[in-house]
């Protein structure tokens, strides 16, 4: 008997598959369960058109991943933050401040939790940051705080900067 899955079956199929199973299994299990549906024209137009729309929003999903990496990488960022006389911050940089800065400079959302640090951000110096935008597509970013920011005449701890090349803007924020 042909059905349509309707949702994840182990060792069968995925939601949307059309597979081929045995009639006692599809009237015993399957379809009580409403696991899946017998495989109809129109059931199998439906599927058809929902895996072309789920195309379509991965295309688009894609290209705009793209576009914002694009963007990141042609961008500069600052953030500022306290830091100690031997180049130690007060508290830490976290990804929450990284995707702040973000925001505020391209007035992007990105999720905090898309944004990875290898390590945590403490003292002066260099770290890598990398985002992930979709699964083939992450924006690496090499990270450097330094000490000594200034917005306009006033001066504040540690300045954090994201650089891919020279020629861009800074922002800055205070923490």
């Amino acid at each position: 008997m042909k059905l349509v899955l309707f949702s994840d079956v182990k060792a069968l199929g995925r939601k949307g598959d059309v597979v081929d199973v045995a009639d006692g299994y599809a009237r015993n299990f399957l379809l009580p369960r409403k696991l899946a549906g017998e495989a109809e024209k129109g059931a199998l137009a439906q599927i058809e058109a929902q895996h072309k729309a789920q195309a379509r929003r991965e295309a688009n999903e894609l290209a705009e991943a793209k576009a914002l990496a694009a963007r990141i990488e042609g961008a500069k960022f600052a953030v500022r933050a306290k830091a100690g006389g031997n180049g130690k911050l007060f508290g830490a940089v976290t990804n929450a401040d990284v995707a702040l800065a973000i925001a505020g400079a391209l007035s992007v959302e990105i999720d905090r939790h898309k944004i990875e640090l290898v390590d945590q951000i403490k003292a002066l110096g260099s770290y890598s940051v990398e985002i992930k935008l979709t699964d083939p597509h992450d924006a690496p970013l090499p990270l450097h705080v330094r000490f000594g920011a200034r917005i306009g005449s006033r001066t504040f701890g540690a300045e954090l900067e994201l650089t891919h090349t020279d020629e861009r803007k800074l922002f800055a924020f205070e923490l």
